[in-house]
């Protein structure tokens, strides 16, 4: 089994019929059945028809909409093998040279792998030949896995940052795309001669990916500080000013490491850039650099005063627990950030996470937030020994798997400025979505395997909706997401 491409554009009205599921809110899922929903050629959900059948839906709601039925491709679900629409995957923090390092970290923290594994695999993809190979397996990888928009971090390297842009935009996939800003603690044979050249070249490639794609409406450039530890005060006093004058998002890391945190405050006591503290977000602060386009990749050791500013700026935050967890990092507190009102969304960050799977972030992120909340007291504790200094007990800190699902849809949209415009299906938002399936249910009796490709959920028949959405969660891989739209288009299709 494989997957294929489609490269053609969208070029007629389409009409997708069966099961529906996507977030509503945080806490719920909305189930649509026996649903009708109507994209045109632009991929915008233009009409929903509930609780019909396909012959009424074609019959009815297509004259309605002026749309002949042969001139409109009809899309459904199939009920025998537990399939279902669902919204794509927003891959809010990923590393894109870093991907044929997946699963390669050893036994390293987060400042010794960077100068073991991932300079060295960066720095050599400044080779076009070498990057194309990386860039196109990273995209066909992720679009298999539902990934529909990806806020990617690229090198220093502006030649192959636009080739990845390029590519991304040639496969449908939604992007945002940064050259990596870095002029020191970095290795000399990779880094940016001065803040002045680091701003120069990440000014060329914003304006040429924008000249590919001068909507914005599949890959944008996105301001790209690779953290503060590896770029000066004048670097980042730039940068910010340069995410003023353009507006365009940032992305960068913020408290993912202690170590990483105690070398930001050394590099960057608070009285000599002015700062009104001490702290990594104060630094950001200070240059500009927060702002209500700016993704933080995961914020593990915020503190309260941290998130009070993160929040005033609305900055957003990007829960990668596949990396937290695969460097040692720590267990973020989503439930905390959340109650904090942060915005929050998931990230593979590969290599530093081991999957390009936002499923299986996640749930990681649904099992991290049960090892937050076995270091919290249970809500009725009266003489416990833990103190719950967050105010969050132990049953609080659980993430569900509603909630997982929302920060992987409706919650990155927030982070990649796309709110409203996908991660659900309602009439004025766009068509990026998955045909997930969950294969047959199991046969009474049956012994031999039915299909291998089926993947790794079983379902008997007896189980809920939800039920199933469940196990696809915890057992669902690649081999269950049948087909992908971006817009409308279709991506990628497993056959």
């Amino acid at each position: 089994m494989g997957s294929h491409e489609q490269t053609t554009l969208v070029t007629q009205n389409q009409l997708f019929y069966g099961t529906f599921i996507y977030p509503k809110t945080l806490t719920d899922l909305e189930y649509l059945y026996n649903t009708a929903v109507a994209v045109d050629q632009n991929g915008t959900i233009v009409a929903i028809e509930r609780d019909c059948d396909l012959s009424q839906a074609t019959d009815t709601l297509l004259p309605r909409l002026g749309w002949a039925a042969d001139s409109v491709t009809i899309h459904s679900s199939s009920a025998s093998h537990n399939q279902f629409f669902f919204p794509g995957f927003i891959d809010t923090h990923l590393h894109a040279p870093q991907y044929p390092n997946v699963g390669i970290f050893g036994k390293s923290t987060l400042l010794d792998w960077l100068e073991t594994y991932t300079f060295p695999l960066e720095a050599s993809l400044s080779d076009p030949v070498k990057a194309r190979t990386v860039y196109n397996r990273v995209i066909r990888k992720t679009l298999s896995h539902g990934t529909t928009c990806a806020a990617y971090y690229a090198t220093k390297d502006v030649t192959t940052t636009n080739l990845l842009a390029d590519l991304c935009l040639r496969a449908g996939q939604r992007a945002l795309v940064g050259r990596v800003c870095m002029d020191q603690l970095s290795p000399d044979y990779y880094r940016d001669a001065s803040a002045a050249d680091s701003v120069a070249a990440t000014r060329e490639s914003i304006a040429y990916i924008q000249s590919i794609d001068p909507t914005g409406s599949i890959v944008r450039p996105v301001i790209t500080p690779r953290f503060a530890p590896s770029c000066s005060a004048p670097l980042m006093a730039d940068l910010g000013k340069l995410a003023a004058e353009t507006g365009l998002p940032v992305q960068t890391h913020i408290s993912e490491n202690e170590g990483e945190i105690d070398l930001v405050r050394e590099l960057f006591p608070a009285k000599e850039i002015g700062a009104k503290g001490d702290s990594y977000t104060h630094v950001y602060d200070t240059f500009g650099l927060l702002t209500d386009k700016t993704i933080l990749a995961h914020g593990v050791h915020l503190s309260e005063e941290e998130v009070e500013i993160i929040k005033a700026r609305g900055s957003k935050v990007s829960h990668c627990p596949c990396s937290n967890s695969a460097i040692t990092s720590g267990a973020a507190r989503v439930r905390w950030l959340l109650e904090r009102g942060v915005e929050v969304g998931l990230g593979t960050d590969m290599s530093g996470g081991y999957s390009p799977s936002v499923l299986e972030a996640a749930r990681q992120a649904a099992l991290v937030s049960r090892h937050v909340a076995m270091g919290c007291a249970p809500a009725d504790a009266k003489d416990s020994k833990v103190v719950n200094k967050d105010g969050i007990d132990r049953e609080r800190a659980k993430l569900t798997v509603e909630e997982v699902l929302y920060l992987a849809t409706k919650g990155g949209a927030e982070l990649v400025g796309m709110k409203g415009k996908v991660g659900g299906f309602e009439v004025g938002m766009e068509w990026d979505a998955q045909l997930i399936g969950l294969g047959r249910d199991v046969a009474d009796g049956e012994y031999e395997a039915q299909d291998e490709e089926e993947g790794n959920v079983d379902v008997f028949g007896w189980e809920s909706w939800p039920d199933r959405v469940a196990k696809w969660v915890y057992n669902g891989d690649d081999r269950n997401t049948r087909k992908v739209w971006v817009k409308g288009r279709l991506v990628h299709e497993r056959k």
